[in-house]
């Protein structure tokens, strides 16, 4: 595999960014260099929407690079985030050890808990990674995982080792480059975030809006352009719950496309609320609708 060469400034990380369609500013991407520079993980908080899972995306397909996500969720352990032992197989092994009376037991014992019974889950295979380089592991919205699922991530992310008692301590070869995402439902430990370069990452304004409509979109009309840019930025400024997301906004965008829309139809202004904040077209969203039409009167 032919990977990218990293980056060795602030700009040629921003401009590693925009080849793949990814539009940051100089913050975020001073950032994302100080995180590869040093080898240290990339933490991201921000609402939902802005941007941060694709940029861990953008980062493995640009430096060609494996991707391993690991998308967290209440009650995830370390038997779906490190490893499990296969218990199926352990115990046929077991069945035909009883087989053959003049089988090693202890040497069994030994064997049952080797690697080649391990089921190696995402955050292991960050560390086992025998490429040509190392890949991009991917913590999606760490603040959906228990406070005890931090804790385990502490070595990890501090030493890039994991302890596995019947092995040992493994050790990466070559460190992963990892982004962590949090959308702020919970506060993340103080020690979690110590371990991490932090950023947090907002929606983009009015300007980096139209930039990454025309790299997501190259063939929208410029006048629609500025209406969907206008009807996104309101949005966010009444603060709906979930909020107006940069991907809904290109998805909404691409739609118009296809309909060989040249700018905005006022009737179906609800229509793309509704697709851009993900919610029932209901009242509420068709008086926006209309304020909004009225202000463009």
């Amino acid at each position: 595999m032919n990977t990218e060469t990293m980056p060795d400034s602030v700009e040629s990380t921003r401009a590693l960014l925009k080849r793949g369609k990814y539009v940051s500013d100089q913050n975020l991407a001073t950032m994302l260099f100080l995180s590869l520079k040093l080898g240290r993980p990339l933490l991201l908080e921000g609402r939902s929407g802005v941007g941060k899972s694709e940029l861990g995306m953008v980062l493995a397909r640009e430096l060609e690079r494996p991707l391993l996500r690991l998308q967290c969720y209440e009650g995830l352990d370390a038997s779906a985030a490190v490893y499990e032992w296969n218990y199926a197989a352990q115990m046929i092994e077991i069945r035909l050890a009883e087989q053959d009376r003049s089988g090693d037991k202890d040497g069994l014992a030994g064997e049952l808990f080797s690697e080649r019974f391990l089921i190696k889950r995402p955050l292991l295979q960050a560390l086992e990674e025998t490429g040509a380089s190392a890949p991009v592991l991917l913590i999606d919205e760490i603040d959906r995982a228990d406070e005890g699922f931090e804790a385990y991530l502490l070595e990890i992310l501090s030493d890039f080792q994991i302890s596995v008692p019947e092995l040992g301590t493994i050790r990466a070869a070559k460190r992963p480059i990892v982004v962590l995402t949090s959308n702020r439902t919970r506060e993340i430990h103080d020690a979690l975030k110590r371990r991490c370069i932090y950023h947090w990452l907002d929606y983009p304004d009015a300007a980096q809006e139209a930039e990454i409509l025309k790299l997501r979109a190259p063939t929208i009309a410029r006048k629609l352009t500025e209406s969907l840019d206008e009807l996104v930025q309101e949005l966010r400024q009444a603060e709906f719950r979930g909020g107006a997301g940069v991907k809904a906004a290109v998805e909404w965008a691409a739609t118009l496309i296809e309909l060989d829309r040249e700018e905005m139809d006022p009737k179906e202004t609800s229509a793309g609320i509704a697709q851009i904040l993900k919610r029932h077209q209901d009242g509420e969203v068709n008086a926006v609708a209309d304020a909004l039409a009225r202000g463009a009167e």
